[in-house]
């Protein structure tokens, strides 16, 4: 079945918002700019703003649902399910488990590369998983088993790929890319107790999906914005590049955007494309299946790659190629997209069977028989 104009554009809009939110993630941390009251210039680092405007782009999800809500109540017939009420508490430990992983991802993202953030990102289906068995008394089929232990397969090579270009590498040294594939790993934990949590307690009340990533947004926009406040005394040393070395300068990430506004430029792209990437994701599964938004979320890592490769971010090493498919193959098995792919062998071999009718099956029987006599 061909797809129509609206559903190639809503997954062109996947596929692009998804890879700009990386890409300008990424970017701003590659901007160097001075600080307050005349500091040097330095690396712009500061990954909890960068959170705090993520969360800002989730938060405008909220904003959408409510318009569209407006619109559809002045139709006739109203279409818009708006699902049950629900206390909007609910969300707030899902938020504070997004708040978490979004933040140690960020941080993980200014040590190693964009293509490696992203792959390292699929070891969330290992943990879903795993905590899924435990906590929501799912039971996995073989494929799924399968999945997760290609997935480990897969990160195990990527592991090895940044390993290996962390000698190579003048831009980041291979303990801080090591710490930072770590981080991303224990972040994926964080994000698949979000998705259990979400799962046992949110989508049972039929909520509607921008309405849940707009609340959930809510909560981990101000909560994290209060966050900063402490987070501006609170010592870390080196583990911090900003130029007092605490867990997050947000004044002094402002005096860079002042000195340097390309910055915001890489801020607000990870702000809108993180909006545009879930209402694209959301309609995706809506409009064509949640395979296909697995497929496309799989190939926006391909996209975050070759960027970086024609940007000079990153060098090419053949292991995250590697790397890449095993996890592709992980994730295809764990999420059963090999299901309709041998189902449509099946029915392929089954059509050739059964085009031979009875008369063409006779007639080549006579000719086989005239052969055989002559």
């Amino acid at each position: 079945m061909a797809w129509t104009k609206y559903q190639l554009f809503l997954a062109g809009l996947m596929l692009t918002t998804g890879s700009i939110n990386t890409l300008s993630a990424k970017w701003a941390d590659m901007f160097s700019a001075k600080g307050c009251k005349d500091s040097p210039e330095h690396a712009f680092a500061h990954p909890f703003v960068q959170a705090v405007g993520m969360f800002l782009g989730e938060l405008s999800c909220l904003a959408v649902f409510h318009m569209l809500l407006c619109h559809d109540r002045r139709r006739p017939e109203p279409k818009l399910n708006t699902g049950q009420s629900f206390n909007p508490l609910l969300f707030l430990s899902p938020a504070l488990c997004d708040m978490t992983a979004t933040s140690i991802m960020y941080v993980a993202l200014n040590m190693t590369s964009a293509s490696s953030f992203q792959m390292l990102r699929g070891a969330v289906i290992i943990f879903t998983g795993l905590l899924s068995v435990a906590f929501l008394g799912r039971r996995l089929v073989a494929s799924q088993w399968t999945g997760i232990l290609i997935t480990i397969l897969g990160l195990i090579v990527v592991g090895l790929a940044d390993f290996m270009s962390g000698h190579k590498d003048d831009s980041h040294k291979l303990s801080e890319v090591i710490t930072g594939d770590l981080l991303i790993i224990m972040a994926q934990v964080i994000a698949a107790v979000q998705m259990v949590l979400e799962e046992k307690f949110v989508y049972k009340h039929d909520v509607h999906p921008l309405r849940a990533v707009g609340t959930e947004g809510f909560f981990g926009f101000f909560i994290l914005s209060l966050l900063l406040i402490p987070f501006f005394y609170i010592p870390v040393g080196s583990f911090s590049n900003n130029p007092r070395h605490v867990l997050e300068d947000a004044l002094d990430a402002f005096c860079q955007i002042s000195h340097n506004p390309m910055i915001i430029l890489a801020l607000l792209g990870n702000t809108v494309s993180i909006a545009f990437f879930n209402f694209a994701g959301i309609s995706v599964t809506k409009e064509i299946s949640a395979t296909t938004r697995m497929v496309l979320d799989s190939l926006r890592t391909v996209v975050i790659w070759v960027v970086s490769l024609a940007l000079g971010w990153e060098q090419f090493h053949g292991l995250q190629v590697l790397g890449f498919i095993v996890l592709l193959v992980g994730a295809a098995l764990y999420n059963g997209l090999h299901r309709p792919v041998l189902a449509r062998i099946l029915c392929c071999a089954s059509v050739e069977e059964e085009e031979v009718n009875p008369v063409e099956r006779t007639r080549l029987l006579d000719e086989g028989r005239v052969q055989e006599e002559g």
